[in-house]
Parts: structure tokens; C-alpha cells; sequence
């Protein structure tokens, strides 16, 4: 397999991928993945140790990446746009929290209220 950018491998899950008769099927898997990666991550297998891939973290984040991207697919979601949404959305969020912050260091509490991260 080649490298790919995440809109080609959201291309090539929606081209290449199991399809599932409905969503709940692929958050399942997606569920079951996320406990498959605790496992790994709580053993500490490692691709570099065991010599093959089954069963490590490696194996198991590209399997919750893989139904996150077949998820995104049934639902239509341009996963590239989202992530530029989202950090954009972040960014803005971020600033906010600054100005706030700076704003009650300089005793001004006439300013925005902060915000965590969603």
C-alpha cells in the first residue's frame, strides 16, 4: 500500500471498504476497535517489538482510524473540510480564552468568559 493523504484514504475505505447496512454497524466496529487499541495500549505492543503487526497499537489506531473514515463516508463528511473546521473553530476559541485571560489580569471584568476545549 502506498502513502495517501487522508482525503485518498477516505477515498480508497469508501472505494475498497466492507459496507455495512447501516451506521450502526460501523460505530460497533469503531466501538470495538477503540477497545482493541485500550488493550494494546495497556500491554504496550508495539509493531517494532513483536516483528508483526497483529494486535498492536499500530495495527489497532489504523482500525479506529479506518471506521472513523468508513463513518465519515456514510454520513457523506469531507473529513479534510472537518479538520479544517475544527481548527479554525479552535483557533478562534483559543483567542478568546487569551483576551479573556489577559483581560482579568488587567482587572478589566467586562470581558468574554473563557472556554475549554471540546
Amino acid at each position: 500500500m502506498e502513502s495517501y493523504s487522508l482525503k485518498e484514504l477516505q477515498a480508497y475505505i469508501q472505494q475498497n471498504g466492507s459496507r455495512p447496512k447501516n451506521k450502526q454497524a460501523y460505530f460497533f466496529k469503531l466501538v470495538e476497535e477503540v477497545g482493541k487499541l485500550s488493550e494494546a495500549i495497556r500491554k504496550g505492543s508495539r509493531l517494532a517489538e513483536t516483528g508483526s503487526i497483529k494486535g498492536t497499537i499500530e495495527e489497532e489506531l489504523y482500525d479506529v482510524l479506518y471506521y472513523v473514515l468508513a463513518l465519515a463516508n456514510y454520513y457523506e463528511i469531507d473529513m479534510e473540510e472537518a479538520m479544517r473546521l475544527k481548527e479554525e473553530f479552535m483557533k478562534q476559541k483559543n483567542a478568546k480564552r487569551k483576551l479573556a485571560q489577559e483581560q482579568q489580569r488587567n482587572g478589566d471584568s467586562s470581558g468574554i468568559v473563557g472556554e475549554t476545549h471540546e
